[in-house]
């Protein structure tokens, strides 16, 4: 028993070899795990720097290429400042076609408000000086935003120049085709503010063009051309159906009415009528016109009946009241008007000059004989 306590008693007791491994190998673990968190510690102060670390700044946007000069101001300036006025004139127009008012015109009387008031002054619907107003004040925006005003953030400076160039020519195409009706269907009516806007879209395309030159424009030719023929073909389309309506009768109704003819034909005056209606001329007039009816009487009952007289309102004149498609394409200045062998001949004209332009030969009995009047 008692050995047995001995022999337990000295099992319990560490030995030294045991001991001193033990210990060795408790102090390399603490080495091994006390070296762990150095490198786990040395790696967290890393990335702690790192994140300290200022963020990178971001690239810089390149520099927008300088735009020309024109007179030693920017091309972008001149654009800005051009379509800033007109920008400020198609919005008095705007208002005038939009409230209805009078056009003040300090120069050319009342022949602003004649062509604000046409069929011509609105395109598909919508008033000409809105669409104006919208193509000036986007000029404006995009000639500040190329000047280093950043109004449109991400633009690139060559989409913005090429933008600006192709408004140009189609405000420019646009300008020469109201020039073109303003000389055709509003002969010797003249309109200051007509003439303004196309100053300034002409003077537009020009500056565009400076700016980018007359030999790398070459290479934009092709594109200004379609958008030229596509504002052309576009403005067409919309007056192909529009038709001049009688000047200042927006208030009241005219409905049409014959005029009696009083008067008797002479054989010079039925053989002169035979005439024309032999080479296909006609006269052009309204039932409302004076001097139509003088040139009626002129013929006499019989004649008349010969020629070929267009009526250019045979539903009445007036408002909601427009003259035929025939006497709008035929560009008439007034009435009446005579289209003989490709002469034209405005107002009521003496039977003898009518026997000229057309190249009758009266005989000797048919020829109108003059009278002169003596002071008893």
């Amino acid at each position: 028993m008692a050995t047995i306590s001995t022999a337990l008693a000295i099992s319990f007791f560490p030995s030294p070899t045991r001991f001193a491994v033990a210990t060795t190998s408790s102090a390399s673990s603490r080495i091994k795990r006390a070296a762990r968190f150095r490198c786990c510690a040395e790696s967290s102060s890393q990335e702690q720097e790192t994140s300290s670390a200022p963020p990178a700044p971001p690239p810089e946007k390149p520099a927008r290429s300088p735009p020309s000069s024109l007179l030693g101001i920017s091309t972008s300036t001149w654009s800005a400042g051009v379509a800033g006025l007109g920008f400020l004139e198609t919005g008095y127009l705007t208002y005038l076609k939009l409230t209805g008012s009078e056009a003040f015109c300090p120069i050319t009387g009342a022949g602003c408000g004649d062509v604000l008031d046409s069929d011509y002054s609105v395109v598909f619907g919508i008033p000409l000086p809105l669409f104006g107003l919208v193509t000036y004040g986007l000029v404006t925006a995009l000639s500040l935003q190329e000047n280093g005003k950043d109004l449109l953030p991400g633009s690139d400076d060559l989409d913005i120049r090429l933008i600006l160039l192709l408004t140009a020519t189609s405000m420019a195409t646009a300008s020469a085709y109201f020039l073109y009706i303003l000389s055709t269907k509003f002969v010797g009516v003249s309109c200051s503010y007509c003439l303004l806007s196309a100053f300034l879209s002409f003077t537009l395309l020009f500056i565009r063009v400076k700016d980018f030159g007359f030999e790398r424009i070459q290479k934009f030719a092709g594109i200004q051309l379609a958008v030229a023929v596509i504002i052309a073909l576009a403005l067409t389309n919309s007056y192909s159906s529009t038709t001049t309506q009688l000047k200042g009768t927006d208030d009241f109704l005219l409905e049409p009415y014959e005029t009696e003819i009083t008067t008797e034909s002479s054989p010079f005056a039925i053989a002169l009528a035979r005439h024309l209606h032999s080479i296909g001329a006609k006269m052009y007039g309204a039932f409302w016109c004076s001097h139509c009816n003088e040139q009626k009487q002129m013929f006499g009952r019989e004649a008349t009946k010969i020629l070929d007289y267009v009526e250019c309102f045979p539903n009445g004149a007036g408002k909601g009241k427009k003259m035929t498609a025939e006497c709008a394409a035929a560009d008439l200045e007034g009435f009446p008007t005579w289209f003989i062998n490709g002469k034209v001949l405005s107002g009521d004209q003496e039977l003898e000059v009518l026997a000229e332009a057309s190249g009758f030969v009266a005989e000797a009995q048919n020829k109108p004989r003059k009278y002169r009047q003596i002071d008893i």
